[in-house]
């Protein structure tokens, strides 16, 4: 009931004032059945401005930590992300990609629709990195089709690190379902699920236009981030002068 009160009253309606998004390719959304929307992830606001505009429900895999944020505002926070359909996920640990197959599979498993960002982290600098397998996992032990998504514009009106995003006009794209069902079984070869997944980014990357980084994107944050580090100690080393 909440989700729906926040999609058609409160939030709905609002994000569309906000950003007036401009939206292309929603016939390829499913009407009925399970099926997985893969998208880019570019911005906070993506978690809400999606679903705002899809006609049925759709169920976001989180990180956890959005969901174990100290006092008040961390159980706001927690009680929000839950109303609005997500679901937390641990990240951390060898276990956690495995707990999120799991997760997704159990709202495919009930006919629903999956919204996942194949990259697993919001980008930082816009451009699109390389996807996680978890996407073509779950695609071909659930037999359900995927949905390319991108966003566009959300990485300017809200980029991260910004609280208040800028009112400006974004779009969203969906593009053709693709069908896997050439690979029934195969979910456990390794190339298999390579194939796939770049299938999918590839067709995430013809809807964005954003520039392609063959590499992930938390392996570049954590490298970049270091670099950062270590700059800041040789700064801290140098004799005043």
């Amino acid at each position: 009931m909440f989700y729906y009160l926040l999609k058609h009253v409160v939030l709905g309606p609002l994000l569309r004032l906000l950003f007036r998004p401009r939206i292309e390719g929603l016939e390829h959304v499913p009407e009925t059945g399970a099926a997985i929307v893969a998208g880019n992830h570019l911005s906070f606001s993506d978690h809400f401005l999606m679903p705002a505009v899809l006609k049925r429900r759709i169920t976001f895999l989180a990180k956890a930590e959005y969901f174990t944020g100290p006092g008040v505002k961390g159980r706001l926070t927690a009680a929000f992300f839950r109303s609005a359909g997500q679901i937390p996920v641990d990240r951390s640990g060898k276990e956690a990609g495995q707990a999120a197959i799991r997760e997704g599979l159990g709202v495919l498993g009930k006919g629903e629709l999956l919204g996942i960002y194949p990259e697993g982290t919001r980008s930082h600098d816009g451009r699109l990195y390389k996807g996680k397998v978890g996407v073509a996992v779950m695609a071909l032990r659930a037999g359900v089709p995927v949905v390319p998504c991108a966003m566009i514009g959300t990485f300017e009106a809200q980029p991260p690190g910004r609280v208040v995003p800028h009112l400006r006009p974004v779009a969203i794209r969906f593009g053709e379902p693709l069908d896997f069902s050439r690979y029934a079984g195969m979910e456990n070869e390794k190339a298999i699920l390579r194939a796939v997944t770049d299938e999918i980014m590839y067709a995430i990357l013809s809807l964005s236009g954003q520039e392609y980084v063959d590499r992930y994107a938390a392996d570049v944050k954590a490298q970049e981030a270091a670099a950062e580090a270590a700059r800041e100690r040789r700064f801290r080393r140098l004799p005043l002068r």
